[in-house]
């Protein structure tokens, strides 16, 4: 019985090692930013700028770059949500979809409500487009989580300016997966 033992143990030490290395490793789907690492502190050209008072940024939409969709891919969306802000009950700065599936990310500056080649939803603020943070300058840094949704959806199945909830809705059992990445910012006095 032991000897049994012994010879499956060295048996299953020789093969499943081999089984798994034979195996290619799966392509992650993945999210990153030319402007960032994943963690960092957002650039200041990013943040909201003017639409926030006295604060300083550019209100510009960050590039984004992603890779290795799941294949069934027809279209994205990019949702930027604040899970700190509206006092801890979050807020929405970006809400974009209708991204063709033949692109791999976004430009700087894309997220504005017409940039042509995306759909711009409606944020926090109830405008439509990118709005960058803002955030009291009396918090902590907050946390931005920028995700982009890999969707069975045509580009141009869905209507303009519906903001997340909406989204969300209308993207419920079409979402293939996201790939994220988190940013913090806090604005200065």
């Amino acid at each position: 019985m032991l000897r049994a033992a012994a010879l499956l143990a060295a048996w299953f030490a020789a093969f499943s090692g081999a089984a798994f290395a034979a195996e290619p490793a799966a392509s992650l789907f993945t999210l990153s930013s030319p402007a960032f690492a994943d963690g960092a502190l957002l650039p200041l050209k990013y943040a909201g700028g003017a639409q926030c008072s006295g604060a300083k940024g550019g209100n510009l939409s960050p590039p984004l770059a992603w890779s290795n969709p799941p294949k069934e891919t027809k279209s994205f969306a990019v949702v930027m949500t604040d899970p700190d802000g509206g006092r801890g009950l979050g807020s929405v700065h970006w809400v974009a979809y209708g991204i063709a599936a033949a692109r791999s990310g976004l430009k700087e500056g894309e997220g504005a409500p017409a940039s042509g080649e995306i759909v711009a939803g409606r944020n926090s603020r109830g405008t439509v487009g990118y709005s960058g943070p803002c955030g009291p300058p009396v918090d902590a840094p907050h946390h931005y989580v920028i995700q982009v949704l890999a969707l069975d959806l045509e580009p141009s199945s869905l209507p303009p300016g519906l903001d997340r909830d909406q989204l969300y809705k209308a993207i419920a059992g079409h979402s293939l997966g996201p790939a994220s990445l988190v940013v913090r910012y806090r604005r200065a006095e």
